[in-house]
């Protein structure tokens, strides 16, 4: 029998899109969610029938039950939560990126190497709708054989919280 883990959300805005997908998943289970305000992690738990539900990031990854955290916070947040976490026996996926500077992520390193725990940095623009269904055309051969491919991803910047407007320039993996 393959095993089910339980994930525990952290940041609900962005991060809410990917609880459907893990609920779909046969082999994961969105055992809890973590966002700071109350009344927006009210109305994620109840629209996704989630029980467990935080408000605190150290009452999340103090809970046993839980084998990997899902981060989707604000960026400043990502390295010390992800640290954080790897530090509590928890595995990681944080969303890109996944630190500001070449110290940050050589302390996620480290601290992969010391605790035994795996780290993910998730690339999120990957298993988007459009190139699952471009990779899919290719899969079956709809493109032919493919000599040379340029592309871009442009984003629309409007709606999205304000700290990206004032961010300074950063290593950027992908």
């Amino acid at each position: 029998m393959t095993k089910q883990f339980n994930v525990a959300m952290i940041g609900l805005g962005f991060g809410a899109e990917f609880i459907g997908i893990y609920q779909a998943h046969p082999n994961a289970n969105v055992s809890a969610i973590c966002r700071r305000d109350p009344a927006e992690l009210k109305k994620c738990g109840d629209l996704f029938g989630i029980e467990k539900r935080y408000t605190s990031y150290d009452d999340v990854l103090a809970d046993k039950t839980i084998d990997f955290v899902h981060i989707n916070s604000p960026i400043a947040d990502h390295a010390w939560m992800s640290l954080k976490a790897l530090e509590a026996g928890k595995h990681v996926m944080c969303t890109v990126p996944m630190a500001t500077t070449i110290d940050e992520c050589r302390q996620i390193v480290e601290k992969v190497q010391q605790t035994g725990r795996k780290y993910m940095m998730a690339e999120t623009v990957v298993y988007s709708r459009e190139y699952l269904f471009i990779k899919e055309m290719y899969q079956q051969g709809e493109l032919g054989k493919i000599q040379h491919l340029a592309a871009s991803h442009p984003q629309d910047m409007d709606g999205w919280p304000s700290y990206w407007e004032k961010m300074i320039p950063m290593h950027y993996a992908t």
